[in-house]
């Protein structure tokens, strides 16, 4: 039995997992005016704006430059010798859907029933009190989007701010997308050799792909004709796809794969983004020319084929940005999307700049997301979210975030892992930063 995404799941963790919650509070809004100065800022952009400072008021910037601009009326907070970032965005993730990979169902709630869900809203399953939201947002990502999974069409998705009582106060931007995963006709790496008559591989994909046509040439004509006196759930929330308020997210790593995905949202007029683009490197004009961006999942791994450069995951965002394809990054699943920034440093060391890396998982993510003109860089009218570092954020040595704003409130950076840390520090009584 599968599990379900409308399912008791949120009931059944919140429930299970009450007593061992980190004692962690969202934080209340803005109440006077912020200006922090001194720092390094990484404005997102590509901009580095050296001893400057940056004021906001009611969650959005008001000033940014250098120098120690105006006082009077501003809380200060010095963060000389500091580095100040936009809030990372975590642009695939299952954070907030899944609490135990294994071994506790009750706590995992992002798939549902079926292979053509277009109208599962991923947002509803979304626990604001899961343990590992803090820990992620300890390392700077503080906006996420988390995706549901399982069959052709999981569902659809929204970006949520991590600081949040219910998912209703989390939601940051709502319905943006609808995910897909490709069909692939790759026989993978199979024992031994197939059964007389079974069915093969690029068989199963075409039949896929047969069904996915059907079902988006059905949608389309169901949302372009008069309105039906009963309404089809999944043709409405597909509705977005053919008017331009919602993107279609598309997984796939193989050329032909890719090819074929940009090809069938040409088709029907959808904007796609390819997730994973293993091979995005091959298709890189076929992407620039139909304005397809790319959010390739994790640098810090291998490549899938032998023959390929072992280092070809580390240049990928290199390789695009040459390129000129929009790009962003992603994490793995949920827990390891604390190591987002370190995945964007990693790519430094292979061609791309610093603040290129900073873009990647900041303004790139926002723009693909669609929510870069209210987030994703550090200027003027955009929200405050955003955090002090001690050190280099993109550096696994020198990051420490300090202090950490969303929409101007300063968030609890506590989390579970800092507790423990200081209660066994007190125990075999050692110092605790």
């Amino acid at each position: 039995m599968k599990r379900t995404i409308l399912s008791i799941g949120g009931l059944l963790l919140g429930t299970t997992l009450a007593f061992a919650q980190a004692n962690i509070s969202p934080a209340k809004a803005q109440s006077k005016p912020v200006i922090i100065t001194g720092a390094t800022i990484h404005v997102g952009n590509g901009q580095v704006i050296n001893n400057g400072y940056i004021a906001f008021d009611k969650g959005k910037i008001t000033a940014i430059g250098e120098g120690t601009g105006p006082a009077t009326g501003y809380e200060v907070v010095n963060a000389s010798g500091k580095q100040i970032y936009p809030g990372f965005i975590a642009p695939m993730t299952t954070l907030g859907l899944i609490e135990v990979e294994s071994g506790a169902r009750g706590t995992v709630d992002d798939e549902e029933t079926g292979e053509l869900n277009p109208h599962v809203r991923s947002i509803i399953a979304y626990n604001t009190d899961s343990k590992v939201i803090p820990t992620v947002r300890s390392n700077g990502i503080l906006l996420a989007q988390p995706v549901p999974s399982g069959g052709l069409i999981p569902g659809e998705s929204s970006v949520v701010q991590l600081d949040a009582w219910n998912w209703e106060d989390a939601a940051y931007k709502t319905d943006i997308a609808i995910h897909l995963n490709w069909p692939s006709s790759s026989a993978g790496r199979r024992r031994g050799p197939a059964a007389p008559g079974a069915e093969t591989p690029a068989e199963r994909a075409q039949k896929a792909i047969d069904a996915l046509t059907r079902l988006f040439t059905e949608a389309k004509a169901y949302n372009e004709g008069a309105k039906p006196a009963i309404a089809n759930l999944r043709f409405e929330a597909m509705k977005g796809l053919f008017s331009g308020s919602k993107k279609l997210f598309i997984n796939a790593d193989a050329a032909k794969q890719i090819m074929q995905a940009v090809a069938f949202a040409k088709t029907f007029g959808v904007q796609a983004v390819i997730v994973g683009g293993k091979e995005a490197y091959l298709v890189t004009e076929t992407l620039k020319d139909n304005n397809v961006p790319v959010i390739l999942r994790e640098t810090q791994t291998l490549p899938d084929k032998d023959e390929d450069d072992v280092y070809l995951p580390y240049k990928m965002p290199k390789i695009l940005q040459d390129a000129g394809v929009l790009y962003g990054l992603t994490g793995t699943g949920f827990w390891r999307q604390r190591n987002l920034p370190f995945e964007a440093g990693q790519a430094v060391g292979y061609g791309l700049t610093k603040e290129q890396a900073v873009s990647m998982i900041t303004l790139n993510n926002a723009k693909i997301l669609g929510i870069n003109k209210t987030t994703g860089s550090l200027e003027v009218g955009k929200d405050a979210t955003l955090f002090i570092s001690a050190g280099d954020a993109l550096d696994m040595i020198t990051l420490k975030v300090e202090t950490a704003y969303i929409q101007g409130r300063s968030i609890n950076l506590d989390n579970l892992h800092k507790q423990l840390y200081r209660k066994f520090s007190e125990k075999y009584g050692l110092k605790a930063d």
